[in-house]
């Protein structure tokens, strides 16, 4: 995701309009009993200027939504934010977000307030979710001064917990890709790999429903257990 050095800017300010969009955005709901299935997922992947989670910005969003137990097409996000000041790297040809792309770009504060009204209440899933979640968190509260509460899940988290034959638990998500041989067509920009993570998604939850596990709060709860015991030392 390494793209672009930047320096930070100020904080934005609001329109009267966007303070009202902001105000109006949904709060977001805890994860509850109900099924896998009939839960609605946001699936989200982020494209960022780097790295540094306190320096760099978020590039481009990409989403699509999981509903019914299955991706809905009717429901995905593509927006990619305009900023300024870039010094282009060599990388920009994998992610493909040339000068002109960025300069045709989206306001932040349009895009990231059109990017909470889609999410709505829905918990988020993403893979490798803290980095996103961190880099939208900083994102919304520079732009439009909200604090981000919603759920995420890392799929990258899933994967092992769920699937521990495939003893790849440090892997990315081509790794997986390639150990469930799913199709996929495109990659490494931001809409193309939430569409991924969300394929890989849906093959976690049918194992976790062959798992005994049948709702969101009960996934969090077993990844909450499942990474402590990766976490404790062992003798």
């Amino acid at each position: 995701m390494s793209l672009f050095a930047w320096f930070r800017p100020a904080v934005s300010v609001l329109t009267a309009e966007q303070q009202q969009r902001r105000d109006r955005l949904p709060a977001f709901t805890e994860l509850g009993e109900g099924s896998l299935r009939e839960q609605r997922w946001v699936v989200v992947d982020l494209e960022t200027t780097g790295l540094n989670l306190n320096r760099d910005q978020v590039l481009s969003i990409g989403a699509v939504v999981i509903e019914d137990g299955a991706i809905d097409f009717s429901q995905q996000f593509e927006r990619t934010l305009q900023r300024e000041g870039h010094k282009l790297s060599p990388s920009v040809l994998i992610h493909g977000l040339g000068p002109s792309a960025i300069a045709a770009g989206c306001d932040p504060v349009e895009a990231l307030l059109d990017f909470m009204e889609f999410v709505g209440d829905s918990p988020l899933l993403a893979f490798h979710a803290p980095f996103d979640q961190h880099m939208l968190g900083r994102a919304l509260k520079d732009s439009l001064g909200y604090r981000l509460q919603h759920r995420f899940l890392d799929v990258a988290d899933m994967a092992p917990m769920l699937c521990p034959e495939a003893h790849i638990r440090e892997a990315g998500l081509d790794d997986w890709i390639s150990e469930f041989k799913l199709q996929v067509v495109e990659r490494h920009h931001a809409a193309a790999d939430a569409l991924a993570t969300a394929e890989l998604a849906l093959i976690l939850f049918n194992r976790a429903r062959q798992q005994q596990i049948h709702s969101p709060l009960n996934l969090q709860q077993r990844l909450s257990q499942w990474k402590r015991r990766q976490q404790a030392p062992s003798f």
